[in-house]
C-alpha cells in the first residue's frame, strides 16, 4: 500500500492530484490517507508524528511524505528504505527519527530530479508521486545511493518535548514516548502540572491530563473538552516531564 502523510490540508485540490498520479501509475495499489495535516511547514515536529505511525504499516508499504517548506530550493529528493519500508519525501529532516529508530541499517536514495516537465511548487505530485508509485510496483526510481549522514539531523533529541499535533477534539500529542517518561510523572504544561491518566473516563469530567496515546505517545487532553484552547496549545509549544 501507499500511505499519505502530507500538511496539504483537508480542503483544496492537492490531495487529489496527488492521487490522481497514483492511480495512474500504480493502479490498483490501495493508497491511505494518513494524515493530511501534518505539522504545516514544520518538517521538525512531522518527523516525530511520523515515526510514531509507521509499525502499524506492514513492511513494504510505501510511505509518501511532503512537508515541504523548502520545495524547488536546494533540499534533494529521495526515498529512505528503514525496515523494509519505503519513505519518499524531500531530505529535511522528515525522515530523521525512522530513521534513528530503525532496527536495521537505513539505506538513504537520492532521487533525479528534472526540472524539465515539473512544478517549481509541487513536488508531492511531480516527483514524489511517481518515484513512490514506483515502489509500490515492485520496481526502483532514477536516482543513486548516497551516504545516509548526508541527511542526518544528528542534533535533534530522541524525544521532542513539544507539541507536535493537535486534533480535531483539541487533544495535544507531544513528540515524548510514553516508554520514555518515568511511571508516576506527568507534564508540566506552561506552569501548570498535570497528572497522568490511563483514560478520559478516570479523570472527571472538565479535568486535564496527561497520557499514552494509541501510538504511544504522551497527549494532553481534557475529559470532555479542549485541552488546546485551556492551554493555548499549538505546534511547537514547550512541555516538560514533571519533577525533571
Amino acid at each position: 500500500m501507499i500511505v499519505l502523510f502530507t500538511d496539504f490540508g483537508v480542503t483544496g485540490p492537492y490531495v487529489g492530484q496527488v492521487k490522481a498520479i497514483l492511480a495512474r501509475q500504480a493502479p490498483g495499489i490501495p493508497v491511505i490517507d494518513l494524515f493530511s495535516d501534518a505539522p504545516a511547514c514544520n518538517p521538525k515536529a512531522a518527523a516525530y508524528l511520523l515515526a510514531a505511525y509507521v509499525e502499524e504499516f506492514s513492511v513494504g508499504t510505501v510511505f509518501l511524505g511532503v512537508v515541504d517548506p523548502g520545495v524547488g530550493g536546494q533540499r534533494n529528493a529521495g526515498c529512505l528504505l528503514a525496515d523494509g519500508r519505503w519513505f519518499v519525501g524531500p531530505d529535511n529532516g522528515l525522515f530523521e527519527i525512522v530513521a534513528r529508530r530503525a532496527r536495521e541499517m537505513p539505506r538513504w536514495r537520492e532521487l533525479d530530479v528534472s526540472a524539465d516537465a515539473i512544478s517549481a511548487t509541487f513536488h508531492g505530485r511531480d516527483v514524489f508521486a511517481p518515484a513512490a508509485a514506483l515502489l509500490a510496483c515492485g520496481a526502483m526510481p532514477d536516482g543513486r545511493d548516497r551516504p545516509l549522514a548526508e541527511i542526518r539531523r544528528p542534533n535533534w533529541p530522541d524525544d521532542l518535548a513539544e507539541v507536535i499535533y493537535v486534533d480535531g477534539f483539541g487533544n495535544a500529542m507531544t513528540g515524548l514516548r510514553a516508554d520514555q517518561v518515568p511511571d508516576g510523572r506527568g507534564l508540566d504544561v506552561g506552569g501548570v502540572l498535570l497528572a497522568r491518566a490511563r483514560t478520559f473516563s478516570d479523570v472527571p469530567p472538565g479535568t486535564a491530563f496527561c497520557f499514552e496515546n494509541a501510538n504511544g505517545l504522551i497527549e494532553i487532553a481534557i475529559n470532555r473538552g479542549r485541552a488546546s484552547e485551556l492551554f493555548g496549545l499549538k505546534i511547537g509549544a514547550p512541555v516538560k516531564i514533571s519533577g525533571m
